[in-house]
């Protein structure tokens, strides 16, 4: 009975963690209409949340270079890459293509994990994935047409593979290392691997002048502390916990969250198609998820 309920608390804590992170294109929204860039909004979360992390872990390396290699395949992929990919798609793709690509994470993740690591993919995973990523197309859609933008849309599939290949790395320091010990380096690594993107000048350089505005203090703050820290960890945590595949279906719930985010804060109506996505989302998580 102990462990079931501990399960069921990682499965909430990846319900959270990507409820954060579902909001976070509200405080990003804020950052960008500031004059701030993608890339230099993602270096101040990783350097805040790296320097934030410290006193949790004073281990300074992996016990190996091959575990530090992988660490910085990590932070590459779940930092510099996914970010990077994610927004340029935006620029020559629409957001609706770019969210509803990014949402085949899981799929990506469950294949990435049954090739490396043996695990089975069932019937019920395959058929739950299915029902849940129709009800993410009819969410993000919501109606519209599809039309195919090919760069930008490429560059969001590279995202999403980008963080499926992260959750698969991670799994590998399951019990080897502390959590915090490896969220850590993820974000060393992300700054590290970010940095020449930034000197070639990708992301329009840095604009410190800007961080004497509290509202852009205010959330680059709760970017750092909250949707980076607390959820990078809170989310290699539910890998470690409940599984990559598993926890990776949560993903498909983020579209909801940025649903209710634009209902309550920008004030968007609701639709009919969007309520029947939001079904066939819940109805699709609880199937991959049950046992």
């Amino acid at each position: 009975m102990g462990s079931n309920r501990a399960k069921l608390l990682y499965h909430i804590l990846a319900l959270v963690t990507i409820f954060v992170w579902g909001t976070t294109f509200v405080s990003t929204k804020v950052l960008l209409t500031h004059g701030l860039t993608p890339p230099e909004i993602m270096l101040y979360r990783f350097i805040i949340a790296y320097a934030l992390t410290w006193p949790f872990t004073r281990k300074l390396r992996a016990d190996n270079w091959a575990d530090e290699l992988y660490l910085a395949v990590a932070g590459f992929t779940g930092g510099t890459l996914y970010f990077l990919a994610e927004n340029t798609a935006i620029d020559y793709s629409i957001t609706s293509n770019v969210a509803l690509v990014v949402c085949v994470t899981p799929v990506l993740t469950a294949l990435l994990t049954s090739l490396c690591y043996k695990e089975r993919i069932t019937g019920r995973l395959i058929i739950g994935s299915a029902v849940a990523l129709l009800g993410v197309g009819f969410v993000i859609l919501n109606g519209t047409v599809l039309k195919i933008h090919p760069l930008g849309d490429a560059l969001a599939l590279v995202a999403a593979l980008a963080w499926a290949v992260y959750s698969v790395v991670v799994r590998r320091f399951d019990g080897k290392y502390t959590t915090w010990f490896v969220t850590r380096k993820v974000f060393f690594y992300g700054i590290v691997t970010m940095i020449p993107f930034m000197a070639a000048g990708m992301g329009g350089g840095l604009h410190p002048d800007k961080l004497t505005i509290p509202v852009v203090v205010a959330n680059v703050l709760f970017l750092s502390v909250v949707a980076s820290m607390l959820c990078f960890y809170s989310w290699n945590l539910v890998l470690e916990k409940i599984g990559t595949i598993r926890a990776s279906n949560y993903m498909y719930s983020q579209p909801l969250v940025s649903l209710a985010c634009s209902v309550a804060v920008l004030g968007e109506p609701i639709t009919h198609i969007a309520l029947l996505g939001t079904a066939l989302i819940l109805v699709g998580i609880y199937v991959a998820e049950r046992k």
